[in-house]
């Protein structure tokens, strides 16, 4: 059991249900996205239109985790192909990084949202419902073994990292984790495009590129 796995086994209280007996055994991608299709460890299946489980080489240096499916991805089934999704390429590819070398998953494996007219509005998912999806993960990171974990936002930092850890306060740096040889935080591609204006865009965007660099450059 990785470490994930355990920290979720002995957080989770009495009757709570996680993905952890839906864990094929030995877990590969494929059989991992099949049996998650599957998964009603919390009550968000009930809404999002399926599971959008990661994508990526079965091998990858990187892994980049997110907070949950956005709603083009919750239509598409794959994660990080709305304009979140499109920042992130772009920023990959300033920094290095290709994006059909890297894993990219989320925490979170359906979409949480609130209607607001004809719109799908994100909400940020609760502690049980993390605790309920973090078996996945951890199957993905013990299969892919990637160089290094890089986690966007506060959600999958602290899910990773403990709930003290603050991406504000450790952005851009690499810390010990025994998740993989190396773990970075940085900032969800999302909060940049919700800047207030074109310059702190900008700005915030220059500084998530100097993030992922020091990912690249760790890597060699």
């Amino acid at each position: 059991m990785t470490t994930v796995a355990r920290r979720n086994a002995a957080g989770r209280g009495v009757g709570e249900a996680t993905a952890a007996a839906l864990v094929p055994s030995p877990p590969s991608l494929p059989s991992l996205r099949e049996a998650a299709a599957r998964c009603r460890a919390c009550p968000l299946w009930e809404r999002g239109t399926q599971t959008v489980f990661g994508e990526g080489a079965a091998r990858s240096d990187v892994l980049l985790v997110g907070e949950q499916p956005g709603d083009k991805e919750d239509l598409a089934g794959k994660p990080f192909v709305g304009p979140a999704g499109q920042l992130l390429d772009r920023a990959l590819e300033a920094a290095g990084i290709e994006r059909r070398r890297a894993y990219v998953t989320n925490v979170v494996k359906h979409f949480k949202w609130e209607p607001r007219g004809k719109r799908r509005i994100h909400m940020k998912p609760d502690a049980r419902e993390i605790r309920a999806c973090l078996p996945w993960l951890a199957a993905e990171i013990a299969v892919v073994q990637p160089a290094i974990v890089v986690c966007l936002g506060a959600t999958a930092a602290q899910a990773l990292l403990g709930g003290s850890f603050r991406v504000t306060r450790e952005r851009g740096r690499i810390v010990a984790s025994p998740l993989a040889p190396r773990v970075l935080a940085t900032v969800h591609p999302a909060s940049i495009l919700r800047a207030p204006d074109e310059a702190t865009r900008r700005a915030e965007l220059s500084r998530f590129i100097e993030d992922l660099t020091v990912a690249a450059r760790a890597l060699g």
